[in-house]
């Protein structure tokens, strides 16, 4: 018992550390904007990821971690398919459990509201297929940010 409470409390001892340098890394505050990302996302995307000059556009930055969908063109249809895994994975990873804690707290969250796109996406598809959904818009959000700078403002639901 004396090993799981002290690894209990090395937990929670660097929980505060990366809450502490997320508090002080001015990028990682202005990415905690964004609904579903908490200190530990907004570091490891500071941290892990490259500037955003590498990458000409957010949808780019969203297939580095391997969140958009794989396509196979042909015949001027464009058919998509799963995503393609590739890139990052813990910060894919971070970044659709971020997407799942939006999805779970839906009710209290502007982004889930009824009339937003991911409220819409929420009514008509699986709930999984809308947190990876998410999870691949999440990434352009942290692009535009990085690049652009300023802080997340929720879209407006249609009335």
């Amino acid at each position: 018992m004396d090993g799981l409470r002290h690894l209990n409390e090395r937990i929670a001892g660097l929980d505060a550390e990366i809450a502490r340098r997320a508090r002080e890394d001015e990028l990682a505050r202005r990415l905690m904007t964004i609904p579903g990302i908490g200190p530990l996302i907004a570091t490891a995307l500071a941290t892990l990821a490259p500037p955003p000059e590498h990458f000409r556009r957010a949808r780019d930055f969203a297939a580095w971690l391997g969140l958009t969908p794989r396509q196979h063109s042909t015949g001027g249809k464009q058919p998509l398919g799963t995503t393609t895994r590739m890139g990052k994975r813990s910060l894919r990873r971070l970044l659709i459990l971020g997407a799942n804690s939006v999805v779970i707290k839906r009710s209290t969250n502007p982004m889930a509201q009824p009339g937003t796109w991911l409220g819409g996406l929420l009514t008509r598809k699986p709930g999984m297929l809308a947190r990876v959904a998410l999870a691949n818009k999440m990434p352009r959000i942290v692009w535009v940010l990085m690049a652009r700078g300023g802080v997340y403002r929720a879209p407006v639901a249609a009335a």
